[in-house]
């Protein structure tokens, strides 16, 4: 039964081409060679005999490599001079646009030099834009972060964040050990922070003592 939907649909679809569309004689048979050519292209792939099934959305992955829901986990300025630009970058990111991402922060470094919150996002983007794993110019990016401000914790956090995600679990874990040792019981991202360091050293599994003479 399917067959004859899809045999009236082509004609249906050819005969408007040539009333409505009003085509001239000489460019018919393309139409009409390009309308048959899409049926023998669903009579080869096409499997109308099979019930329908709705695939669920690929769920976001687990653990410490989890996509943020607040992307600044309360270290950066929302109202500041950053603010716009990061907005922008993000909005390209969103969209796949990882390279328009990275170039849009590039643009805001140039009118604030020493803008951390700008430099932290730069480092994000570049990661972003190497598929998840840190390259030179992201770590760098996190190097001059946390060089205008040694004190700032996004700059550890972030940089922490792209070594997990890219598979470099003991250099996230020294990362992410310092800054949960200097930060405020209070302060807002150290909840996530414990959880995700926590996660991490699961994965990591049972770690060898140190040997003699080493700091543990």
């Amino acid at each position: 039964m399917i067959w004859l939907w899809v045999m009236l649909a082509a004609v249906l679809t050819i005969a408007g081409m040539l009333v409505l569309g009003r085509l001239p004689a000489a460019a018919r048979p393309l139409a009409g060679a390009a309308v048959m050519l899409g049926l023998a292209g669903y009579a080869l792939q096409g499997s109308p005999s099979l019930p329908g099934k709705p695939v669920a959305a690929a769920a976001e992955p687990e653990g410490f490599g989890d996509v943020l829901t607040d992307q600044r986990q309360g270290m950066t300025d929302r109202f500041g001079p950053a603010a716009q630009w990061l907005g922008m970058s993000d909005g390209f990111a969103r969209t796949g646009k990882t390279e328009l991402a990275a170039q849009t922060l590039e643009k805001g470094l140039e009118k604030y030099p020493d803008n951390v919150d700008l430099w932290v996002g730069l480092g994000n983007a570049l990661t972003a834009h190497g598929g998840g794993m840190m390259s030179p110019a992201a770590a760098l990016a996190f190097d001059e972060a946390a060089r205008r401000d040694p004190t700032h914790p996004a700059p550890p956090f972030f940089a922490g964040l792209a070594l997990a995600q890219g598979g470099d679990l003991k250099g996230a874990e020294a990362v992410w050990g310092q800054l949960l040792a200097r930060s405020p019981a209070d302060a807002p991202w150290r909840p996530d922070l414990e959880m995700r360091l926590a996660q991490l050293r699961q994965a990591l599994g049972p770690q060898p003592p140190p040997a003699p003479g080493q700091t543990p």
